[in-house]
Parts: structure tokens; C-alpha cells; sequence
């Protein structure tokens, strides 16, 4: 079970795991949170190709008595970025610095933070697309030469005061790897891409996160909850203790593919794993549009919701799933979207509801 804290992504970045649980990564469940993580390379479940070529990197750097090479991840939100830079800080025995990119909006708040590193320290700088220019152009001197320049004063009378720095492993995370300059992604050593997981690998994340949480869970209850969790251990683990709540609730407190399934109902996550505002885009986009296409803008009033939160928080999903295509013209929901909502396409049915739209809203 890896995955990351609420805090490692923008707002817009949610899951649905994060919009079935607002609260859910506060106070106890944080904790739990905490406690599930794995903490070596061994324990870490799925991600199998980085898993390796990472172990490769770290024995390799232990056995020089050097410090590790820099770490890019990327890859979706709640696959294990964060999990796995405490890991690269475990294995190498060394602290870990935690911050993110927009925390970091000058490039005094870069050179305070690098400035403060031990020898051989690990800083996280998570959502690293997200920091400011001036500290991405510092951060190229201190990832490649260990040293940053310091400025003093301004104008004419500026001056630069170089300032070493003890060797140390920035491990960067982003959601979105295209928003990196080159100049930035080469300076890494090792980069890593992290893949969505397959349902076996979350089967295996329920199981273990449930025998630490003392819950009984079959392998039918395990198998239901992986289905619905979209490929994302956090929202495994987040499904798991929102199934554990209602069987201590309303069962004996076994979780079964049958209590798993109504309990998810009451979250209104359904068999595919989308939640309330996946299915109200989709059903805007098909009762009240025809199907498509139709503009993003118009689809998001549609939804009563921010065009961003719409095209960053369910769109990804319903693509990834095959429900939902984006053309030039606009939004276009494909025929696995018709049929998810039992609801028959207008060129077949003749006359579902908003079919004389089709084709009139753009982009």
C-alpha cells in the first residue's frame, strides 16, 4: 500500500478518494495513514520495474559510500511518490527534508531550505513543476555543483556570495513530468514513472493494510474494494476504512464482497470506481448534450462545478476508463459511457434527451 499524503498534491489534483473523505487525511486517519506506509523496498507493493532499477541505485551508492543520485518520480497522485522518497531516505540512513513546490516561491526560501541540509540529507521537493523560475535556475547550480550563489544587495552594487553545499539526494515528485524544463529533468540521475496499479497489486495492498488495522476481510471483499479503487493504493486503503466503518456499523465486522458492495453504494462509489461528479459529468454530457461534443466551460456549469476541477479531477479518470473522449470540437462521451449509465445513444434510440445539441457547443 503506497501511496502519499493529502498533502503532496495542488487541490485540483484530488482524487476520489480524497472527495469521498474531505476529512479524511485529519487527526486519527492521518496517523493510520502514516502507520500503513511501508518502510523499505522489499514491503513496497507493485511498481515493480522502478522498484528494481531503484534498489540498483541505492545498494550501488552504499556500496561507493556516496551520496545517492537524484530521484525524479512522476506519476499520478497517490501512487507512492511520497512513500517511496522516505524509503530512498531509510535505505540510504539518512533524514529526509519534506516541502513542495509552491512553498517555494523565491529563491531565499531555496537557498534557506539548501542551506540548512547535513551531508548526505534527502529533500523532498514534491509537485517540483510548481516552484517558482528563480528557485528552478538556483536548484540547477546546487543540483549539479553542490553550491549556490547568494545574491547581496541590488542593482549595480549587487553581489554574489557563493555558498557550498554538503552533498546531498533531492528526490522531486510531479503529477505532471511535461511541465519540467529539460535543463531541470537532466540533472537527475534516475528518473521513475509511476503506473496506475493493476487490481491483483491492490488486492495485495488491502490485505496488508487490513491485517495491520486488525480487520477480516475475505479475499471476495478484498477483490471488490481493489476493483472500485482506481488503480491508486490511497484510495485502497481510504475504501478500506470506510468498508471497515459500515461492517463494525451494520455487519458483524467481516468484510465480505457483499457488505464491500453496499458499503461503497452508501459512499456512491460505484463498480467502475466512480464517484458522484464522474457520474454527473457523464450524465450532463449525455442527458443534457446528447452525448457531444461539448466544451469543457459549458460541460463544468453543466455540473454546477470550476471548469479546473472538472478537467483536472474527473476527466483524467473517465478517459483513462474509455468513458469519455476529448476531440477538437469539444467533450464526447463514447458508447462504454451510454452503456455504464443504461442509457441508449440518440442515433440508436432516437430522441435521448438533448440529442438536437449535438455538435453545437465547441470547445
Amino acid at each position: 500500500m503506497n501511496w502519499e499524503d493529502s498533502s503532496d498534491t495542488a487541490d485540483l489534483s484530488a482524487t476520489a478518494g480524497d472527495r469521498l473523505v474531505g476529512a479524511d487525511a485529519d487527526g486519527e486517519d492521518t496517523a493510520v495513514e502514516a502507520a500503513l506506509r511501508p518502510k523499505d523496498l522489499e514491503e513496497f507493493v507493485g511498481q515493480e520495474k522502478v522498484r528494481e532499477q531503484l534498489d540498483l541505485v541505492l545498494r550501488a551508492a552504499r556500496a561507493r559510500g556516496a551520496t545517492a543520485d537524484h530521484v525524479l518520480l512522476s506519476g499520478a497522485p497517490g501512487l507512492g511518490k511520497t512513500t517511496l522518497s522516505m524509503i530512498i531516505a531509510a535505505e540510504m540512513g539518512a533524514p529526509i527534508r519534506i516541502t513542495s513546490g509552491p512553498a517555494i516561491q523565491h529563491a531565499g526560501d531555496l537557498a534557506a531550505i539548501l542551506s540548512s541540509l547535513q551531508e548526505g540529507e534527502v529533500l523532498f521537493l514534491d509537485e517540483i513543476h510548481r516552484m517558482s523560475r528563480p528557485a528552478e535556475e538556483m536548484l540547477y547550480m546546487a543540483m549539479e555543483d553542490f553550491r549556490v550563489d547568494v545574491i547581496v544587495g541590488k542593482g549595480p552594487g549587487a553581489t554574489a556570495i557563493p555558498l557550498e553545499l554538503p552533498p546531498f539526494t533531492l528526490v522531486g515528485a510531479t503529477t505532471r513530468a511535461g511541465l519540467l524544463p529539460p535543463p531541470l529533468r537532466d540533472r537527475f540521475g534516475f528518473t521513475g514513472h509511476m503506473e496506475f496499479y493493476e487490481p491483483s497489486e491492490l488486492e495485495r495492498v488491502i490485505h496488508r493494510s487490513a491485517r495491520l488495522l486488525d480487520v477480516e476481510i475475505d479475499s471476495g471483499g478484498a477483490a471488490e474494494i481493489a476493483g472500485r479503487s482506481r488503480g491508486t493504493p490511497r484510495i485502497a486503503n481510504r475504501l478500506l476504512r470506510r468498508v471497515r466503518d459500515y461492517a463494525q456499523v451494520k455487519a458483524d465486522g467481516v468484510i465480505t464482497p457483499e457488505i464491500a458492495s453496499v458499503a461503497l453504494g452508501v459512499y456512491e462509489v460505484d463498480a467502475r470506481g466512480l464517484d458522484r461528479l464522474d457520474r454527473a459529468v457523464l450524465q450532463a454530457l449525455l442527458k443534457l448534450f446528447g452525448g457531444g461534443p461539448v466544451g469543457l466551460s459549458t460541460l463544468a456549469v453543466a455540473v454546477g462545478e470550476e471548469r479546473e476541477t472538472v478537467e483536472e479531477v474527473a476527466e483524467p479518470f473517465l478517459v483513462r476508463e474509455g468513458l469519455l473522449a476529448r476531440t477538437p470540437r469539444g467533450r464526447v462521451a463514447t458508447p462504454a459511457a451510454w452503456a455504464h449509465l443504461g442509457l441508449v445513444p440518440p442515433q440508436q434510440g432516437g430522441g435521448a434527451p438533448g440529442s438536437g445539441q449535438q455538435g453545437l457547443f465547441g470547445a
